[in-house]
């Protein structure tokens, strides 16, 4: 019902900013709660950020509040993670995911999610 595809991963020196997107299809984008999340190697995937479906509320991992930031933008099916001061601890494959109804607490177990993308690469240097 919901295919999203990431974009944005890339290099970057340690401070610099990344702005990643989720595209998504779907024909009920707003009724879906979207998450961030991420893998490093050796490591499980975690929780980063999670949006509600009209944006009014966010949620973010202790690790990355006050650098990133979640927004999304309906009209366009759009999730986007601004991620400011990159550390290199925030090298992982990030992805994006989807889970219907409404958010009411964070959402920020992998296993609440129904839909997820197929990554995107980010690497933070020195």
């Amino acid at each position: 019902q919901v295919q999203l595809v990431e974009s944005g991963g890339g290099l970057v020196q340690t401070g610099g900013s990344l702005r990643l997107s989720c595209a998504a299809s779907g024909r009920t984008f707003s009724s879906y709660a979207m998450g961030w999340f991420r893998q490093a190697p050796g490591k499980e995937r975690g929780f980063v950020a999670v949006i509600s479906g009209r944006g009014s509320s966010t949620y973010y991992a202790d690790s990355v509040k006050g650098r990133f930031t979640i927004s999304r933008d309906n009209a366009k099916n759009t999730l986007y993670l601004q991620m400011n001061n990159l550390k290199p601890e925030d090298t992982a494959v990030y992805y994006c995911a989807a889970t219907p109804g409404y958010l009411i607490a964070p959402k920020d177990s992998a296993r609440m999610y129904d839909y997820w993308g197929q990554g995107t690469q980010v690497t933070v240097s020195s």
